[in-house]
């Protein structure tokens, strides 16, 4: 009777990560296309439309931060529950994409929807790629996802007299980050993975990807902030390492 349980318990422990690689893409599609909706009044729509919208966004924020305080609240009462906790912080995530956007949308306008667009793919394909792969790969091809974020904003906002001055500075501070991420990493492999008691990879994992993940990142950053059009460029050769190293890590995860 003991071999029963065992055996039935296998498929499901090895469909885990699918499944969970599953719920942040439907999460990723449903966020997509409230952006998109909200799109289609708030900037494409009539005068009528944008009104309404506008009306609209600060019950959205409202809305946001009570559900996300629900989550919140059922994510610590549920902390010891594995199968009752991810609800929680899941509700807790919803309440704040819906109340952050909302706020961001209606401060920021048009430049909010189209970094939120670009953000939620990413965001989602990012999540996929944490269930499904290593965590050496998952580190990297985080951090380059992160990059080509900044790179995106720094191609978008580096000449504006207003905000390049900040944009600048937020792209030395991620520069540090890398470097002091990349110092981090080679701790952790001398100590098996872990950062204290923090199991940050697995025991032997390679960290040469995440160095170079770190050291690309850290060149592309720089040269960009010399300008919009070099932080353009930077971007798209960026890009073109991102989507290489996600097929070789495919191909071997198969």
């Amino acid at each position: 009777m003991s071999k029963n349980p065992v055996s039935k318990s296998k498929p499901v422990k090895r469909n885990e990560p699918m499944h969970n690689a599953l719920k942040f893409f439907l999460a990723g599609c449903v966020a997509e296309i409230y952006l998109l909706v909200i799109r289609r009044f708030y900037v494409n729509g009539t005068a009528n439309e944008l009104l309404a919208c506008d009306a609209a966004l600060p019950y959205l924020m409202a809305a946001g931060a009570a559900v996300a305080v629900i989550g919140l609240v059922l994510g610590i009462v549920w902390r010891q529950q594995t199968k009752r906790r991810w609800i929680g912080w899941s509700v807790f995530a919803a309440g704040v994409f819906l109340g952050g956007s909302a706020w961001m949308i209606r401060t920021f306008y048009d430049s909010a929807l189209t970094f939120l667009c670009v953000v939620v793919p990413v965001v989602m394909l990012l999540g996929i790629l944490w269930n499904l792969y290593d965590r050496e790969c998952s580190w990297s091809l985080t951090i380059l996802g992160a990059s080509l974020i900044a790179l995106w904003v720094c191609r978008r906002v580096l000449d504006s007299i207003f905000l390049g001055t900040y944009v600048r500075i937020a792209a030395v501070v991620y520069i540090v980050v890398l470097i002091v991420a990349a110092f981090l990493t080679n701790k952790a492999d001398k100590n098996g993975g872990k950062l204290g008691n923090l199991q940050v990879l697995t025991a032997g994992a390679d960290p040469m990807p995440i160095y170079a993940a770190c050291g690309l990142s850290v060149v592309a950053l720089a040269i960009a902030l010399f300008s919009s059009t070099i932080a353009y460029y930077a971007m798209w050769a960026l890009a073109i390492v991102v989507f290489a190293l996600a097929v070789y890590y495919t191909v071997k995860q198969l």
